[in-house]
């Protein structure tokens, strides 16, 4: 261990899971190997070491899970009474709250956040699991009128929609595999979920802990396994009813397009570019490192991430001055760090991604104001890079484009909010966005005109399941959180009773 990784030592239970020799899927209740006998290596992005071996799951496997989760659907777990399924959700909250430190350092490990960030996420954790514990008891239909001669009553059902395809990206799947495992919990339906290769770790971890926290076998299976593999079978499968999933643009598209087997319901949360206004009265304590955090948290893997700052032309450079000496006060290091702000990217091709598009900024003209270059020194053999910041960006340049999902932030000025709307609208993505202004009426012009799913005001990056957040545009769609959320995980049953 380098001296910063010595700075945190893992629990013994983080410490026994990591050390398996294998870890297997999760189907049916049971760990089990892939029906190939094969397996991939996950990698630490800290050090570029192999972490983990994983079962290499194909259609096979992905056949055994639907069928799993297809039996426990029609099985005993339809019979459970909303507020069984409530009280299941209640006590996963607490094991999740008694295990959260052992999640994380597994997190830590396989995905490259640092503990000191993950740590923070627990909060939002207990909201989401306790916000699906209380729609689990929520579920209605409604009785109607209607213009039918005689005596006939009329109303509707909610029913869950049956088995749920999870594919769950590699940026934070501690959190977001909730998405899917609370609604599903809620609403009565199943899952087989595929997490990424690249950190499917604390999506196993967290299975294993809901059948001990009594989740019925068969009720959530994970498969793990490479996405043109397992979880293009999964999108495929004509025995999956619905898919949620979390990713690139490009892989939803592919999804949409396997969907149509049986036509399946879908919520995409896809790519994003979003852009992060500060007009010329805005707070700039505030405003400087919020819009910061907004691009460098989890190292600008995260898809809302507000990657075009768009800054008024009068403030540019007291904005710009402020900036670079925020920069100095981020850490980057490794995960196990404690004084670690900011980790690696995921892998060496995302790395390389990321370098690529520093030199395409250069390229293309705009100005390298800090950062740029992988990190070296201990940190050389993980996936590091500096934060970077441009300036003198244009909209028509590719780093104002196209989603780079990684640590680099782009200044472009404007002249007056008409125009900042323009660009942040001449995007093909519309997931976020954001206004720092003191002026209400500025800020809610810009609220109102931005075509974007979710909009932030002197602030960046909220999440709450009450009120959920989806996108539009190349973006996605379908809500995640809010009573929009769980209304996807059922459908609408119309009954007719003449008496």
């Amino acid at each position: 261990m380098t001296t910063s990784q010595q700075n945190f030592a893992l629990c013994e239970q983080a410490q026994s899971f990591l050390s398996r020799e294998e870890h297997r899927l999760l189907i049916d209740g049971q760990s089990v190997p892939a029906a190939s006998g094969q397996t991939l290596t996950t990698v630490n992005p800290s050090t570029g070491e192999v972490l983990a071996r994983l079962a290499a799951g194909d259609q096979s496997d992905v056949d055994r899970a639907v069928l799993a989760a297809r039996k426990a659907f029609q099985g005993q777990w339809s019979t459970w009474t909303p507020y069984e399924r409530q009280a299941l959700l209640t006590r996963i909250a607490q094991v999740l709250d008694e295990r959260f430190e052992e999640l994380i350092q597994i997190e830590a490990m396989d995905m490259g956040a640092p503990v000191s960030r993950l740590r923070s996420t627990k909060p939002a954790l207990m909201k989401m699991v306790s916000f699906f514990a209380s729609q689990a008891t929520t579920i209605t239909g409604e009785t109607l009128m209607n213009g039918i001669p005689g005596n006939v009553t009329t109303m509707t059902l909610k029913a869950p929609v049956g088995v749920i395809g999870g594919i769950i990206p590699w940026n934070g799947p501690l959190n977001s595999q909730f998405w899917i495992i609370g609604a599903v919990l809620a609403s009565g339906c199943t899952a087989v979920l595929k997490p990424s290769e690249d950190a499917s770790l604390s999506v196993l971890r967290v299975a294993e802990i809901l059948h001990e926290a009594g989740v019925p076998a068969g009720v959530i299976n994970v498969v793990t396994g490479l996405g043109k593999e397992a979880g293009h079978a999964l999108a495929a499968h004509p025995d999956v009813d619905r898919i949620a999933f979390t990713g690139s643009t490009q892989t939803g598209r592919s999804i949409i397009q396997a969907s149509t087997v049986n036509i399946k319901k879908l919520q995409l949360e896809l790519g994003g570019k979003s852009a992060d206004i500060v007009c010329s009265d805005a707070d700039l304590d505030k405003a400087v490192p919020g819009a910061a955090m907004g691009v460098f948290a989890n190292s600008g893997q995260i898809c809302f991430a507000g990657t075009r700052v768009l800054v008024q032309r009068p403030i540019v450079d007291e904005f710009t001055e402020r900036l670079l000496a925020f920069m100095e006060t981020l850490r980057v290091g490794h995960s196990l760090d404690a004084a670690a702000t900011l980790g690696p990217v995921i892998s060496q091709p995302q790395l390389d991604k990321v370098l690529s598009y520093i030199d395409v900024g250069r390229d293309e003209g705009a100005e390298l104001l800090y950062g740029g270059q992988r990190i070296g020194g201990e940190l050389e053999n993980g996936y590091f890079v500096q934060p970077s910041v441009f300036g003198g960006v244009t909209n028509e340049m590719r780093i104002a484009r196209e989603e780079i999902f990684g640590p680099v932030l782009s200044i472009l000025p404007f002249d007056d909010v008409d125009e900042a709307i323009a660009i942040a609208n001449d995007s093909d993505y519309g997931l976020g966005g954001a206004v720092w202004s003191q002026n209400l009426s500025t800020a809610l012009r810009v609220v109102h005109g931005v075509h974007t799913g979710t909009m932030w005001v002197n602030c960046y990056g909220y999440i709450d399941p009450l009120v959920g957040f989806g996108g539009t545009k190349l973006s996605g769609y379908g809500s995640k959180g809010s009573a929009a959320h769980m209304d996807t995980y059922l459908y609408t049953k119309s009954v007719y009773m003449e008496l």
